[in-house]
């Protein structure tokens, strides 16, 4: 495989972008099942299979997603760490299963943020619970709720995600 060049430069933009993530949408693993990337960009995916079921999480400024370059010019290799922060207030029976579920699996991670992108984190392998807490609080301002952390390793950056293929109630769908 060559080396492939560089072919775009970048100015510094406008500042009109924050920071944030509106929502989260979480895939069962394997569901993904037919992905199809932009003919003229392969960073945005156009489809991710017939109709995806996908959970939506609410998350309003209480998470982040970060990017790791793990960077090797000894080995000659380059992987992408993602790094999704969860934080779920309020403790709740149905949240306790739900919860119970995405640590036992490794689902594909749709993320929302507040610029309106969106991004698929553990495309191929998925995300994997590697912390979190379930916390009480001590004091009454004290947070009561659940705390993740999911860790995602592939060969690239979170890809895009056609924003048209989610809906309002957190279906991903079939791209047109």
């Amino acid at each position: 495989m060559s080396c492939e060049n560089l072919s775009l430069g970048r100015l510094k933009p406008c500042k009109g972008s924050v920071g944030g993530i509106k929502n989260i949408y979480f895939i069962n693993y394997g569901d993904v099942d037919g992905i199809v990337y932009n003919a003229t960009d392969s960073d945005v995916i156009d489809t991710l299979g017939t109709a995806v079921s996908a959970y939506k999480y609410d998350v309003h400024f209480s998470s982040s997603l970060t990017q790791n370059v793990q960077a090797s010019a000894e080995n000659g290799t380059v992987a992408f760490e993602q790094v999704l922060e969860v934080s779920l207030p309020k403790l709740t029976k149905e949240d306790h299963k739900e919860i119970k579920l995405i640590a036992f699996g490794h689902p594909h991670v749709v993320i929302e943020d507040q610029n309106d992108n969106f991004f698929v984190a553990g495309l191929i392998n998925g995300m994997e619970v590697t912390g979190g807490t379930i916390v009480t609080g001590t004091a009454m301002g004290d947070m009561s709720g659940y705390t993740l952390t999911l860790t995602g390793m592939e060969k690239a950056p979170a890809n895009f995600l056609d924003s048209s293929l989610v809906d309002a109630g957190g279906t991903v769908v079939e791209g047109t």
